[in-house]
């Protein structure tokens, strides 16, 4: 893999980007807008990494060269622990250039809605969703991000049978997607009066938030007939035929146009007719898409599919996923999540490492 070629592609790419930013007429696209703003805030991000990268390597360079260069002893070992720094920080701009190349998800930018539902063990699994409910909020304020709750159900005790919510903030869902799953919480319930351990669950869901899907007609995929629209006649009786019929070949929805003034606006209104009727099938389907991912995620709510324990007595939370344990439960149920945030998006950067060497 040629890294010079590569990001010089990226820096065209970026100059081109600039350009068309500043067209008016994709200013005034705002979807147009936002989807080339991101790819745009992406490229550069990479190429302030590569610039980063090739600085690096020039004082790796250099420092190895005077190192050769230089007979004093006391310089020898002034030069080759700058050159040992340099080397290293070359490899770890490395690896993140290379993460760089291989393709995210796309809707990591988006927005988070996250739902949370009590399972199995009653009124203490109520209550530990209301637990999850709180570590998420703080961890979401913690990062800038905005939490509207959109539903709850709350049950007796304060806690949540179920509560939904979305978080605002550039790259939540992205973050927030690796919470999916069942988590097991093992401690003496509010409600055990004998100081028995007990063990709970919740589930927990996480979607992008769903934008307006952009649809696009290909001219092949459209069959287009005009035709004299009927009424009744008189002096303003169009003589012509002006009425527009237009079925989608694919779905064989047909739709008609025959109120405007002219064949070419009622072909515009069939076509904005067809792009609803489109739209509307898009959604859904994407409806169902998400329902099928809410059943795979919460499978049962069952306490052995869990992807995490939060064990009070031992002071300690273990991700199963990545075997990670974190310890002081009550700052992370506060929202000091951050080291298990980070941990799981590590964890993900690897594997797509793991896959950029595999294509290779």
């Amino acid at each position: 893999m040629d890294l010079n070629q590569t990001f010089e592609r990226m820096a065209e790419e970026l100059d081109e980007l600039g350009r068309k930013l500043s067209d008016p007429a994709v200013i005034a696209d705002q979807y147009l807008f936002r989807d080339l703003s991101r790819r745009h805030s992406e490229l550069q991000s990479a190429l302030d990494l590569w610039n980063e990268y090739s600085q690096a390597v020039t004082d790796r360079d250099d420092a190895e060269a005077l190192l050769a260069e230089t007979e004093d002893e006391e310089m020898r070992e002034f030069i080759q622990a700058e050159y040992e720094k340099a080397a290293e920080k070359v490899e770890g701009l490395y690896n993140r250039l290379l993460l760089t190349l291989v393709p995210r998800d796309p809707r990591d930018s988006k927005n988070a809605i996250v739902e949370i539902r009590a399972g199995t063990g009653g009124e203490e699994a109520a209550l530990f969703a209301g637990d999850l409910f709180g570590m998420y909020s703080g961890y979401a304020e913690r990062k800038g991000w905005k939490v509207d709750v959109l539903g709850e159900n709350e049950s007796e005790m304060g806690g949540y049978k179920e509560i939904s919510f979305i978080v605002e903030g550039h790259g939540a869902f992205g973050t927030m997607k690796h919470e999916s799953g069942v988590h097991r919480v093992q401690r003496v319930p509010k409600t055990e009066s004998q100081g028995r351990l007990h063990t709970s669950a919740a589930s927990v869901v996480v979607l992008p938030e769903a934008e307006e899907v952009d649809i696009e007609i290909a001219p092949s995929d459209l069959k287009i007939e005009a035709f004299r629209a009927g009424g009744p006649g008189g002096q303003h009786m169009q003589k012509n035929d002006t009425a527009v019929r237009i079925v989608h070949l694919p779905s064989g929805i047909a739709v008609v146009s025959s109120n405007q003034r002219s064949q070419l606006q009622n072909k515009d209104q069939a076509l904005r007719m067809l792009r609803s009727r489109l739209l509307e099938i898009e959604l859904e389907k994407q409806q169902a898409e998400e329902a099928a991912v809410r059943r795979e995620q919460v499978r049962s709510g069952d306490r052995s599919e869990k992807i995490r324990t939060y064990n009070w007595p031992q002071d300690r939370i273990t991700d199963h996923r990545i075997g990670l344990t974190i310890h002081n439960i009550p700052a992370v149920m506060n929202g000091e999540f951050g080291p298990m945030a980070e941990a799981l998006l590590e964890h993900e950067d690897a594997e797509r490492l793991k896959r950029l060497v595999g294509m290779k």
